[in-house]
């Protein structure tokens, strides 16, 4: 299958390369009738385009959205959607000199070994340009939670080191960073150009608010409503650990401090994420993913060639500091649209 295909019911088919002509998604089972324009979706993408903030590449792309099919005088009409996005500024001279060199951190030895063949420029299908499909998707997906209420929010909790104290969550829209503390922001800020003029790169944590899901979402056993939102956001390649609710600080709690009471207004507290025996079950759903830094640094890194010889390299070209903020829409993306198909198979089995 090639594993470039998420969903059952609302069913996605990313394609494309970094370097390459151009970059999209195919959408099956949007339901019809819905209304969407190519503002919707553009909305999403300008948040995770490149050249914005301070520790953003400098490509520049203007990741307009096409729609191909799918849409008829501003409906869903329930056929496959297809969007196209143009790659507009690609340079891959810097490329060339890696193309047969490994570089530390990144699929280039695991492409080659899997398939025996691989796209060297600007990394090719494993790049993270490969999710502008998945926010335009998300995007879709956003339209169909939005008529049940449903919203996803993800915001920067720690990057850098530095943490966010304040849940401000209007500040969110307000910075580069996508963080609901001002004040940790510009501490941010300031880590993300210390380790840029030292050639370096940043990890963080993101965290994603899902407010209004109703309970009953997610399948029992396999396919457990937070182990497909895990598969979706560790599909990023970026994304290194998920945790849902408390986390891995359940590891370090009794029984009786974890458990969420549950009283007539419903649960008195949240360690659990919003989700139990795998169904939603009508409590905020609280997910933070861990960011990896950008393996594309500056510095002298020690590597091998195809002929396994050993090689340093310095890796030239346009990268950012860090996934961080960029990320963040991808993340919303992923578990929007991991919701939206787990709403149409409770739909499903409601009719039934």
């Amino acid at each position: 299958m090639g594993g470039n295909s998420l969903g059952r019911h609302f069913r996605i088919t990313t394609w494309g390369e970094s370097h390459g002509k151009a970059l999209g998604v195919v959408i099956d089972g949007c339901p019809p009738r819905m209304d969407l324009s190519a503002e919707d979706i553009q909305t999403e993408l300008n948040r995770r385009r490149p050249g914005q903030g301070k520790g953003s590449s400098p490509r520049k792309e203007k990741d307009r959205v096409e729609i191909l099919s799918g849409i008829f005088e501003g409906k869903t009409t329930g056929t496959p959607i297809s969007l196209l996005v143009w790659n507009e500024d690609v340079d891959s001279r810097p490329y060339e000199a890696l193309k047969d060199v490994f570089r530390p951190g990144h699929a280039d030895f695991t492409y080659q070994a899997k398939y025996g063949i691989r796209d060297h420029r600007g990394g090719g299908r494993a790049s993270a340009r490969e999710t502008v499909g998945r926010v335009a998707a998300g995007a879709v997906a956003k339209k169909i939670l939005e008529e049940k209420k449903i919203k996803v929010m993800a915001y920067t909790v720690e990057l850098g080191g530095v943490r966010a104290e304040k849940m401000d969550y209007p500040e969110i829209e307000k910075n580069d960073l996508f963080c609901p503390d001002k004040d940790a922001a510009k501490k941010m800020e300031g880590k993300i150009q210390e380790a840029k003029l030292q050639g370096d790169t940043l990890g963080g944590i993101v965290e994603i608010l899902v407010r209004g899901c109703p309970a009953g979402l997610g399948e029992p056993v396999f396919d457990k409503l937070e182990a497909d939102l895990a598969k979706g956001l560790m599909s990023i390649g970026a994304i290194r650990g998920v945790e849902v609710g408390a986390g891995f600080g359940v590891a370090r709690m009794r029984g009786s401090q974890c458990n969420d009471p549950l009283g007539p207004e419903g649960f008195e507290k949240n360690d659990a994420g919003g989700i139990l025996g795998g169904i939603s079950n009508g409590a905020d759903i609280l997910l933070r993913v861990a960011v990896k830094p950008i393996p594309s640094i500056g510095l002298e890194q020690r590597t091998v060639n195809h002929a396994m010889r050993p090689v340093t390299i310095k890796i030239q070209g346009r990268h950012d500091v860090s996934a961080i903020p960029r990320i963040n829409p991808v993340c919303e993306a992923m578990v929007a649209i991991v919701l939206a198909d787990h709403l149409l198979m409770q739909k499903s089995l409601s009719r039934g």
